[in-house]
C-alpha cells in the first residue's frame, strides 16, 4: 500500500540500516536525501540508487528535509542534535537507534540502564521544536531488506511516539519501506521496541511478524 506524501525525507549515517531503507523507500518511489560524514559515501549511494536519491552534506540534508532519519549509532546522535540543534526545529526525527556496542564475545551489550532506553534519552535532548519517533529499528538490516513487500500478509514495524500529529508521517514512511506500521504507544515504551525489547527481532520477539499476529503480541 502506497499513500502519496510530499515529506521530503534525509537519511543521515548510510551504514546497513541506512542503505536498506534508502533503498526500500526507492522502490516506493519516494525521493529521498542521502547524507554521510563522509560525502563520497553518499554520492556513490545517490549513483546506484538513481535520479531519486540527492546527495548532500549532513547540515544541508537536515536544512533541506521534513522528516530526518538518523540512521547513526546509539552514541553518536547527541553530537549530532548539539552541533545542528537549531536546524532541527519543526523537523520530524526518526530514531532506529538501539543502545549497544559491541562486546569481546562477538555479540553485543546494552550500554545505557536495563531499565533505561534510547527513545526517552534522546527525547530528553531532542532540540526544541523537533518531534521524536522511535521507528525503523525494530528489525535486523537483513529482515528490513528482506521482509520488505511481503505477501500477502504484510510484516510489520513497530513504533512509538509521544506527539500523535505525526502518526501520519512516520506510518507513511513505514508503508513506504514496505512494511505496516503498529504504534506500541508513546516514548515510555520504546524499551520494547529497541533491542532485548519483548517487540525486538532481537529480543523476546525473536522475528518477524505479520499484521494477523500483531494484536496477540501488543497485548502480551
Amino acid at each position: 500500500m502506497e499513500i502519496s506524501n510530499p515529506s521530503k525525507v534525509a537519511i543521515i549515517g548510510l551504514g546497513n540500516i541506512g542503505q536498506v531503507v534508502a533503498k526500500n523507500l526507492i522502490n516506493h518511489h519516494r525521493a529521498i536525501i542521502v547524507a554521510d560524514r563522509t560525502f563520497e559515501k553518499s554520492q556513490q549511494l545517490a549513483t546506484e540508487l538513481g535520479t531519486l536519491a540527492k546527495p548532500l552534506s549532513i547540515e544541508e540534508a537536515i536544512k533541506e528535509a521534513d522528516i530526518i532519519v538518523l540512521a547513526v549509532w546509539f552514541s553518536a546522535i547527541q553530537e549530532l542534535f548539539q552541533q545542528y540543534e537549531s536546524l532541527f526545529q519543526g523537523k520530524i526525527v526518526i530514531d532506529p537507534s538501539n543502545p549497544i556496542a559491541p562486546n569481546e564475545k562477538g555479540g553485543f551489550d546494552k550500554i545505557i540502564g536495563e531499565n533505561e532506553s534510547a527513545g526517552l534519552i534522546n527525547a530528553a535532548i531532542l532540540p526544541n521544536g523537533a518531534k521524536l519517533a522511535k521507528a525503523l529499528g525494530t528489525l535486523g538490516a537483513a529482515s528490513l531488506a528482506n521482509s520488505a513487500n511481503q505477501q500477502p500478509d504484510a510484516a510489520v514495524l513497530f513504533y512509538a511516539t509521544d506527539d500523535t500529529n505525526i502518526n501520519f508521517s512516520v506510518e507513511q514512511l513505514i508503508l513506504d519501506n514496505g512494511f505496516a506500521p503498529a504504534r506500541v504507544g508513546g516514548l515510555d515504551q520504546s524499551i520494547r521496541i529497541e533491542v532485548f525489547g519483548d517487540l525486538h527481532e532481537f529480543g523476546a520477539l525473536g522475528k518477524t511478524v505479520t499484521v494477523s499476529e500483531v494484536k496477540s503480541k501488543m497485548s502480551s
